[in-house]
C-alpha cells in the first residue's frame, strides 16, 4: 500500500480531542507536517506537545470568516495537501422538541463547517492538481437513529456533498470521500453515555451496552481504526477512490 506524498502537509479540523486527534497523530506517524485547528488554544497545545501536530490554529468552523482566515495562515507556512474535515457536535432531542435553533446549531457546525473548510482549501488543491479531502461524517449519513434528526440531517447532507464533490473534481487531482463512525469511545460517545444514564437510571456499563449494540461486534469502535480508514484515504494507493461513504462500524452498515 503506498503511503502519503513526501512532505504533505495535513490540516485537521476539531485536531484536538477524540478522533480529530488521532487522526492527527496517525498523519504525524506517517510523515505528514500536521496543523490542528479548534476552539480551545490549551486543548490544541497539549496536542502539540504530545507529539499529535506540529502547528494548531484557534477557529469554530461555524464561523467562516475565523475559519478561512486559520487555514490562510497555515497554508501560508506550507501549501494544504490533506484536509480533514473532522469538527462536529451532536445534540439529541425528539423531534417534536427539535425546534429552528437546534436544527440550525447541527447544521452550522456539522454541514456548514465542512463547506467552510472546503471553501477555504480547495482552489489551492486544484491550482495544484493535488489534493486529499477527508470528510468525518457518521454512520448517521447513512441511516437514521431516534431523536438524533437533525444531527442526522447534517451528516447525510454532508455525504451527500462528498458524493457531488467528488465528481465535480474528477479530473483535477483531487479526491474527496467521508469515512463514517459507528459509535466510537470519545469523549462525544461519553457525553451520550451520560445522557442515557441521566434520562434511564441505567449504570455506565448499561449505557455502554445500549450503545455498542447498534454495532454487530457488539463494541464501541476506537478512534484509532476511524484514523487508520482516512490514513489510508490520503494515501498515494487511494488515488482511484473518491466520492466513497466509508463505514468504520463493525458491520453495522
Amino acid at each position: 500500500m503506498s503511503g502519503l506524498p513526501q512532505s504533505s502537509h495535513a490540516l485537521v479540523t476539531g485536531g484536538g480531542r477524540g478522533i480529530g486527534r488521532e487522526i492527527a497523530s496517525a498523519l504525524v506517524r506517517a510523515g505528514a507536517t500536521v496543523t490542528v485547528l479548534g476552539r480551545n488554544r490549551a486543548v490544541l497545545d497539549e496536542a502539540i506537545a504530545a507529539g499529535a501536530a506540529h502547528f494548531a490554529g484557534v477557529a469554530d468552523v461555524a464561523d467562516q470568516a475565523a475559519l478561512s482566515a486559520a487555514i490562510a495562515q497555515a497554508a501560508s507556512r506550507q501549501p494544504i495537501d490533506i484536509l480533514i474535515a473532522n469538527a462536529g457536535s451532536a445534540e439529541s432531542a425528539p423531534f417534536g422538541k427539535s425546534d429552528a435553533a437546534l436544527f440550525r446549531r447541527m447544521m452550522d457546525v456539522n454541514f456548514m463547517g465542512v463547506v467552510h473548510t472546503v471553501q477555504a482549501a480547495l482552489p489551492s488543491m486544484k491550482g495544484r492538481s493535488y489534493g486529499r479531502i477527508v470528510a468525518v461524517a457518521s454512520t448517521a449519513g447513512l441511516k437514521g437513529y431516534a431523536y438524533v434528526s437533525a444531527y442526522s440531517a447534517a451528516k447525510h447532507a454532508v455525504v451527500g456533498l462528498v458524493r457531488s464533490l467528488a465528481l465535480e473534481l474528477a479530473n483535477t487531482g483531487v479526491t474527496v470521500n467521508a469515512v463514517c463512525p459507528g459509535f466510537t469511545d470519545t469523549d462525544l460517545v461519553a457525553g451520550s453515555i451520560d445522557n442515557i444514564m441521566k434520562k434511564t437510571g441505567r449504570s455506565r456499563e448499561q449505557a455502554i451496552a445500549e450503545l455498542a449494540r447498534h454495532n454487530p461486534q457488539g463494541r464501541l469502535v476506537t478512534p484509532a481504526e476511524v484514523a487508520d480508514a482516512v490514513v489510508w484515504l490520503c494515501g498515494e494507493g487511494a488515488s482511484a477512490v473518491t466520492g466513497q461513504a466509508i463505514a468504520v462500524a463493525g458491520g453495522e452498515i
